[in-house]
């Protein structure tokens, strides 16, 4: 049993290294300079915190022409004045003030909704508010746009983690998405299925956009990096992901309640469902957890092959992992302590899941959604 078990966990794990491998080969970083002007859209719902500094960044863009929109979405901490005050010292800047929140709609979905019928400019990058987006970002990302022929490109900025906790979870983000979506094959292929995406950045075209429906084809759903990428491949469009660790940076969770709540957000419209999470399952504890404790029972046992094969396997998903965090630029501690993130990411997907079963909601920004 040992012994199968040791090539179980071998298998997945060369499974998740050949991915990387490839995926980092052919993951590439916007280019360019020559662009068509970007309306730079930000929904905000109490970040007076935030606001500030993600203005600062998307009123800094160089080489493309760009107007930036803000939604106030209900907020309580003056996030509109920061917003109207520096609105009234740049014309590039718009302030709207969000309806109220329709039944069966999520916020940051409606507030992205408003945000794309107010774009005035060809090209509408959604950027939240956390982000800080580097001076060429919306440059580059447009011209990436133009030269690939795309009408969707998105991207994961690199992620801010100063505390142990986000450094452990966070980065499981990226062993998801490069570790089992095949890119080249989202590339050649059209099918929907393969559209994938960051709601923190994610330009569209506006003619892409609203034949795709726009955010008001998936209102009650969360997961917007999901959702539009593959709408608008359903419409016909092609969309993309690139290597946005350039261009863009993000404190996504603060605090474990925080990295907790937001992952449990939208974990049912992705692994957190009953046909999903067993496949989810086997491929994260067997190809990440499982190796580490076949090979501590293979060294107590005296196994030698079976400590062999284990021995590889963890060879292989902490190699993956350190290609991954010196390309990402993440935390070493991430990668030391891989096998608890991943086991932490699944807590959550179990947790999220059983919630859904009772009927229970999920919280974020003071509102509570259906699970």
């Amino acid at each position: 049993m040992l012994l199968a078990l040791s090539i179980l966990g071998l298998a997945l794990a060369a499974l998740f290294a050949v991915m990387v491998a490839v995926n980092l080969t052919v993951l590439r970083a916007p280019e360019g300079e020559a662009a068509e002007p970007v309306s730079i859209l930000i929904p905000a719902r109490d970040e007076a915190g935030n606001i500030r500094a993600a203005l600062d960044a998307a009123l800094g863009q160089r080489g493309v022409d760009v107007e930036v929109v803000v939604l106030d979405d209900g907020s309580t901490d003056g996030t509109d004045a920061i917003v109207a005050e520096r609105a009234g010292r740049d014309a590039r800047l718009r302030l709207i003030r969000g309806a109220p929140l329709p039944v069966g709609w999520i916020g940051k979905t409606h507030a992205c909704a408003q945000l794309g019928r107010a774009a005035r400019h060809p090209l509408l990058l959604f950027v939240d508010a956390d982000v800080r987006l580097a001076p060429d970002a919306a440059a580059r990302l447009a011209s990436e746009m133009g030269r690939q022929r795309l009408d969707l490109l998105s991207g994961f900025p690199r992620q801010l983690t100063p505390t142990w906790a986000e450094r452990i979870v966070i980065p499981q983000i990226f062993t998801t998405l490069l570790g089992y979506l095949p890119l080249p094959m989202a590339r050649a292929r059209p099918d929907p299925a393969f559209g994938a995406g960051c709601g923190q950045l994610l330009m569209v075209r506006g003619a892409a956009y609203r034949a795709a429906g726009g955010h008001a084809a998936f209102a009650g759903k969360m997961h917007d990096g999901l959702e539009l990428p593959r709408r608008v491949r359903a419409a016909g469009g092609r969309s993309d992901l690139c290597d946005a660790t350039g261009i863009a940076a993000c404190r996504m969770y603060a605090t474990p309640r925080q990295i907790w709540d937001g992952f449990s957000k939208n974990a049912t419209e992705g692994m957190a469902t009953p046909r999903a999470l067993p496949i989810w399952t086997l491929l994260l504890f067997g190809g990440h957890v499982l190796p580490f404790l076949t090979l501590a029972a293979a060294l107590v046992a005296g196994a030698g092959w079976a400590a062999a094969f284990s021995a590889l396997a963890c060879a292989l998903v902490l190699g993956a992992r350190v290609a991954m965090a010196v390309r990402l630029r993440q935390s070493w501690l991430s990668v030391a302590a891989h096998p608890l993130g991943v086991l932490v990411v699944l807590a959550i997907q179990f947790a999220a899941l059983a919630r859904a079963r009772r009927g229970g909601r999920a919280s974020w920004r003071g509102r509570d959604y259906p699970a």
